[in-house]
């Protein structure tokens, strides 16, 4: 008996040891390198997260990590909601502002959305990963991060929420008289089936210049010039609301967010989308503030979609004489390593890579306060079956097949018929709100991770300084003349060169203290 009773205390015994070690340990399995184990924060990322969801992730990442973490708000948007700014670093080692500091925003343009995820997704990581990965932790205790998700949360929330398309709304929700009638967006997209989605209109037309795409019957084709067409195309989903006898002619908007900035301003007949004036909008005054405010920011990213280009200033030509060739230097290294980092992202300069863009938030962050800023477009066709292709960004179907294949065809609203009170007889169908711009899903985490990445980079790279050699040199009248030869071990300088040529911030200063040691009597 005894012998027995023996044995079943030994079998609890061992019981118990395994469970504990099975939750001592990160996972029971093999963790996955490059990922956090075991996060206190559980987020997935392969979805799109709403203002609560942001609010209450940023919430809880202060809560799990307070010596990290802190939340506050920058100020209030156009509709009252809060705009979230991280500050991330280790609280333990040093004053947080005269760290070297890197700014991080993304979503200026609404529809553009994962700006966001991308900037939760660096938070994320870089909380979770400070005890387990020894560069994190290292990075925190030289650098702090000012991570804001989304800059523009009330039309990001419209996107979310209300049936839109992939390009809008690309605005905020300021309202604007877009066809001066004297009523502002009183003619707004409608979504005539209630799916959620507004998509394309097609009307059957012995003029059109449009057929359905024989090996796609989901891709509508423009016809050769000696060609007959079957369809013409009506634009997005809408009705004639106020009766002037057009569709979709006042919608929600519409300006710009990204030519709102004070750099080489320009009003709406030369910049489309600018307002009455630089800092027309309560987010860019709340930005400018912020920024104002932290002058010991050295670096900043900016998250936009689409194209895959890791983009630097200027935006105008005539702005070239400014990003002088030191300063040059530094973009090119970072650049560089990022086509390297990201495969099929380009490093391009905006004016001549891209288009004109007056008035933007990277030429103010890098002429206006000195900061190397980069602006990235996230998300590229090539990513979608690793190749590039040699037609151009509209003309290929790369997206059309890749739904077929991978998505199942989840990415389109399939073509149906509709009876449209001024067109009559049409069909609507055509890409959803989320495809095209926004990534699926399972491609979401990787892209995070490898943008996050390249930022990472760039703030490891902000100015770190040695004290290489120290010389000591008495004097009269019990003075002590000190030589020190100070070496920043990094890629960015203290200051930029614009920064220095036109007396942006002050001048550095550099203070030396002894350390003393006292002994006491036993």
């Amino acid at each position: 008996m005894k012998k027995y009773i023996f044995l079943f205390f030994l079998s609890c015994s061992f019981s118990v040891f395994s469970q504990e070690k099975a939750q001592n340990d990160d996972l029971i399995g093999l963790r996955a390198i490059g990922s956090p184990a075991n996060p206190k924060v559980k987020m997935s990322w392969n979805h799109y997260n709403d203002y609560a969801m942001i609010s209450r992730f940023c919430q809880d990442l202060a809560k799990a990590y307070p010596d990290l973490v802190k939340i506050e708000s920058m100020g209030k948007s156009y509709q009252g909601r809060d705009m979230w700014v991280l500050t991330i670093t280790d609280f333990r080692t040093g004053t947080a502002n005269r760290k070297p500091g890197f700014y991080i925003d993304g979503n200026i343009h609404s529809n553009e959305i994962q700006g966001t995820e991308v900037s939760m997704y660096t938070a994320w990581y870089l909380a979770e990963s400070f005890a387990s990965v020894p560069f994190v932790k290292q990075l925190l205790q030289d650098k702090v991060f000012y991570i804001t998700p989304t800059i523009n949360p009330d039309a990001r929330e419209d996107f979310l929420k209300n049936p839109n398309n992939a390009n809008s709304p690309r605005s905020g929700m300021m309202a604007l008289d877009d066809d001066g009638d004297g009523v502002a967006d009183e003619d707004k997209y409608d979504d005539l089936d209630g799916d959620g989605n507004i998509v394309l209109m097609r009307r059957k037309s012995a003029t059109g210049r449009w057929k359905i795409d024989p090996e796609n019957p989901q891709r509508m084709i423009q016809v050769k010039q000696d060609e007959k067409g079957d369809y013409e195309m009506l634009g997005y989903e809408g009705l004639d609301n106020d009766g002037d006898g057009q569709v979709n002619e006042d919608v929600t908007g519409y300006y710009d967010p990204n030519r709102d900035w004070g750099w080489n301003w320009q009003p709406d007949y030369i910049q489309r989308g600018a307002l009455y004036y630089p800092g027309t909008l309560p987010e860019t005054k709340n930005i400018k503030n912020f920024v104002m405010n932290h002058p010991n920011i050295a670096g900043a990213q900016s998250y936009h979609n689409y194209g895959g280009m890791f983009l630097r200033g200027p935006g105008a030509e005539e702005d070239a004489p400014f990003y002088v060739a030191q300063d040059a230097a530094v973009y090119d290294y970072f650049g560089k390593i990022g086509e390297k980092m990201n495969p099929g992202y380009k490093y391009f300069v905006i004016y001549k890579d891209l288009y004109t863009v007056y008035g933007g938030e990277i030429d103010w962050m890098a002429l206006g306060r000195g900061i190397f800023t980069f602006s990235t477009e996230l998300l590229t066709s090539y990513k979608l079956f690793n190749k590039n292709t040699e037609e151009g960004r509209y003309q290929n179907n790369e997206f059309d097949e890749f739904s077929k294949l991978l998505l199942f065809d989840d990415a389109y609203v399939t073509w149906k018929p509709f009876k449209h009170p001024q067109y009559g007889d049409i069909e609507i169908g055509g890409p959803k709100k989320n495809y095209v711009r926004a990534h699926p899903g399972f491609m979401l985490e990787e892209d995070a991770h490898r943008n996050m990445a390249f930022t990472i980079l760039h703030a490891s790279q902000m100015p770190k300084l040695e004290v290489l050699d120290l010389k000591q040199k008495p004097l009269a009248g019990g003075l002590t003349e000190i030589t020190a030869t100070i070496f920043n071990q990094k890629v960015i300088p203290t200051h930029s060169a614009h920064d220095v040529k036109y007396k942006i911030e002050r001048p550095d200063y550099i203070t030396l203290k002894r350390k003393c040691s006292s002994r006491h009597a036993g």
